[in-house]
């Protein structure tokens, strides 16, 4: 009986390693792809005393990057977009403050800003260098490439994952 236990034991030790050592970091890159030219309005900013339209060559001012994923609920390939800490820098947006994203279906999720401290959120704006599109899940996403296997598996929470974001709302 000992036996069979420390056999189970050691199988499940053995997945366990091998399953952590699937859930691994997408890996991020610089992009060579140029910025959008693009001035038409995608989503608004939104403060106590303010909004304001941004549009994807606003959002894409800041340096692109491209990580190649498989999203969980489809779409797969190479994602571009900035980092989302670098986007609300150029748009002087506090460091302590809770954003909350609204999708154009009223999905939301909050972040805080210890939320961007432990890990990086990327604001995708193109999808194998195309821009997003509604139909694509855009016009901009919310991705965590150091949780896209974990989130894929189910080992890590999905509910930051956002898409067809239409307003940020900042609030101190």
């Amino acid at each position: 009986m000992l036996s069979s236990i420390r056999k189970i034991l050691i199988m499940v030790a053995f997945a366990a390693t091998s399953f952590a050592a699937s859930a691994q970091e997408a890996y991020v890159t610089s992009s060579s792809l140029s910025p959008s030219k693009d001035e038409s309005p995608v989503l608004t900013l939104h403060s106590a005393e303010e909004r304001w339209s941004i549009s994807r060559a606003e959002i894409e001012q800041s340096p692109l990057y491209e990580v190649s994923l498989q999203h969980f609920e489809g779409p797969q390939g190479r994602f571009a977009g900035v980092w989302l800490d670098d986007f609300l820098k150029a748009e002087s947006i506090d460091d302590v403050a809770t954003l909350r994203f609204v999708a154009h279906d009223d999905y939301t999720t909050f972040l805080t800003p210890d939320d961007r401290t432990a890990k990086r959120y990327m604001l995708a704006t193109r999808l194998d260098g195309d821009t997003l599109t509604r139909d694509e899940f855009g016009p901009t996403m919310l991705l965590i490439p150091a949780d896209a296997d974990a989130v894929e598996t189910g080992t890590v929470s999905m509910t930051s994952w956002i898409w067809s974001i239409k307003d940020i709302y900042v609030q101190q």
